[in-house]
């Protein structure tokens, strides 16, 4: 399920902006696809727009029937009727989506024989500390096991003794839920921390749900503002 809105508040209409000859969303749909670990992939929408290009392109689609403040809440109403036990969330803004990132979150399922965890995600190193420090860039620290402690838009951990040997974690736009943790989640009210960070996982820790992160080295570029559009650009080249 690919999440998409047309009015996204940093850089609004993004999913169709032009990247060498396609639009943004459209790549992320045709990526997703060539992966080739599902039988289908829909986009989620609410906007005439983004309907009208998947469709024109021959991609599925299926509108959304209420307003929705999250890519989750907007999955979870899509998939209320659909026979899974796991349903994976890319990103529209995430055209450089790759078959090895992806089958590692999907694993992580595999190796939960307990049901241990109700999502897993993606987190890849970073060590500039413009991005670090950048508050599109959502970081994220987990525990020794890799189970995410907490999500910030802020520095974490904040670098009081430099030598520490911190390291810094990016937050990827990818998930696997288990469905039932989508659904709970659709239901749960927003609470305080995810209103003040405008980052969504964060109510899955408020309410103790567990979320695996998984590490990978394939950071490709998220597009959240015009620079990353650009800096996209350079790197399909």
């Amino acid at each position: 399920m690919i999440p998409a809105r047309y009015a996204a508040s940093r850089f609004p209409g993004k999913l169709m902006q032009d990247l060498h000859g396609k639009t943004v969303i459209t790549r992320t749909y045709e990526a997703t696809v060539a992966t080739g670990l599902f039988e289908e992939v829909y986009v989620v929408t609410d906007s005439d727009i983004i309907r009208e290009e998947i469709a024109r392109n021959g991609g599925n689609v299926i509108m959304s029937q209420k307003e929705h403040e999250s890519g989750s809440d907007r999955i979870a109403e899509a998939v209320q009727n659909v026979a899974a036990d796991i349903v994976i969330n890319v990103q529209g803004d995430e055209p450089f989506t790759e078959k090895e990132s992806l089958e590692k979150v999907i694993n992580v399922f595999y190796d939960d024989p307990n049901k241990e965890i109700d999502l897993a995600s993606l987190m890849v190193q970073i060590k500039d500390w413009d991005e670090i420090k950048n508050p599109n860039t959502v970081k994220v620290i987990v525990d020794q096991r890799n189970f995410a402690l907490y999500f910030s838009r802020s520095p974490i951990p904040f670098p009081r003794d430099e030598n520490a040997g911190a390291k810094y974690y990016k937050h990827k736009g990818i998930y696997a839920f288990r469905k039932q943790a989508l659904l709970d989640f659709h239901e749960l009210p927003m609470k305080t921390l995810e209103a003040t960070e405008k980052i969504e996982c964060i109510r899955y820790l408020e309410y103790g749900k567990k979320i695996k992160m998984v590490e990978t080295s394939i950071e490709g570029v998220e597009i959240d503002t015009p620079e990353d559009l650009e800096r996209a650009k350079k790197v399909w080249k």
